[in-house]
């Protein structure tokens, strides 16, 4: 962490972080792009390439640029440990007075980034790009939605504001996100915990540069259960509604067949509401014990110290 701390202390004025996996044929382009549109800032940078293990020849590819660009840093992870914990990698070894987080796929355009940056210079802390229309799935356009909706529960994020993965974020608010170490980062979720003055500017979407997404339901369900149990106690708050509105339903029908005998002189005939009980009751039993199973879970792997990240490589070839 000393490192760490000393490379925060330079003259950099802006850092890109950029989580890199299945993205080799991106790579030349997406690099050649950012050094075009950040050397006309006029402004010190760096390019912060972070290889998530990916399987193709993605870190191949960074050693090789690193050669070409003397603004380029590569950050090789020895597994796959996600998209969050490659982000929060890039960021731990970021030195920028600003940081842009951005994909490897090109459909952010690095021309964006002086509007967003701009936005920073204007005392906002965070600057999220907004995509008024969005060159993906519909699959994944759904996740996006409903991710936005949890947060706007769990985080208590405004409506109005997108979770973009293209943002501008200042070095106090980095500075403080970095604190996080536990191993299942949520990078909007901590920015959210740092602060409220945020804002966001229309960009455009564009279709990938080149080969095919990474999105999937598997990566979506990870990042839904992230927000949830991370940042706030309302799944256990779900389990414990559902708990009390099972106990009230099975008290309300015990009354009923009870009624029902001392009207009707009738019991209830068949086992048909004994097992819809018995399974509603059950159902819902399973739900809160696997929703506190989640927090407990997630508890011992912090507590037994799994790693965040754990960095194989970095190459930074020119001074």
């Amino acid at each position: 962490m000393d490192f760490i701390r000393r490379q925060k202390m330079s003259d950099i004025n802006i850092s890109v972080v950029i989580p890199v996996y299945r993205s080799e044929d991106c790579l030349d382009e997406l690099v050649k792009r950012l050094n075009d549109v950040l050397s006309d800032l006029d402004k010190t940078y760096e390019i912060i390439l972070v290889n998530d293990c990916s399987p193709d020849g993605s870190w191949k590819k960074i050693t090789e640029l690193c050669k070409v660009y003397k603004c380029l840093k590569g950050i090789n992870l020895r597994r796959n440990f996600g998209q969050d914990c490659a982000i929060m990698a890039g960021l731990n070894y970021s030195s920028g007075d600003k940081v842009v987080i951005m994909d490897d796929d090109l459909q952010h355009d690095p021309l964006d980034i002086p509007l967003l940056i701009s936005e920073l210079d204007k005392e906002y802390d965070v600057c999220y790009a907004l995509f008024e229309s969005k060159k993906q799935s519909l699959f994944k356009n759904f996740g996006s939605w409903f991710n936005g909706k949890v947060a706007e529960i769990v985080i208590k994020k405004p409506k109005a504001v997108y979770l973009s993965p293209y943002k501008a974020i200042k070095r106090e608010v980095i500075d403080e996100i970095t604190k996080y170490d536990g191993p299942y980062p949520y990078v909007d979720g901590l920015i959210f915990r740092v602060t409220r003055n945020i804002t966001q500017v229309k960009v455009e979407h564009h279709e990938r540069y080149s080969g095919q997404g990474n999105y999937n339901l598997l990566k979506s369900i990870r990042v839904w259960l992230r927000l949830a149990t991370n940042f706030s106690v309302f799944p256990l708050r779900i389990a414990t509604v559902l708990g009390f509105t099972a106990s009230i339903i099975g008290f309300l029908l015990a009354l009923y067949f009870i009624l029902q005998h001392i009207i009707n002189g009738q019991a209830p005939i068949g086992w048909a509401s004994m097992i819809v009980t018995i399974l509603f009751i059950g159902g819902v039993q399973l739900i809160a014990i696997g929703a506190i199973g989640e927090y407990v879970g997630r508890l011992f792997i912090y507590y037994n110290k799994e790693p965040q990240f754990v960095i194989k490589e970095i190459i930074k070839e020119n001074k």
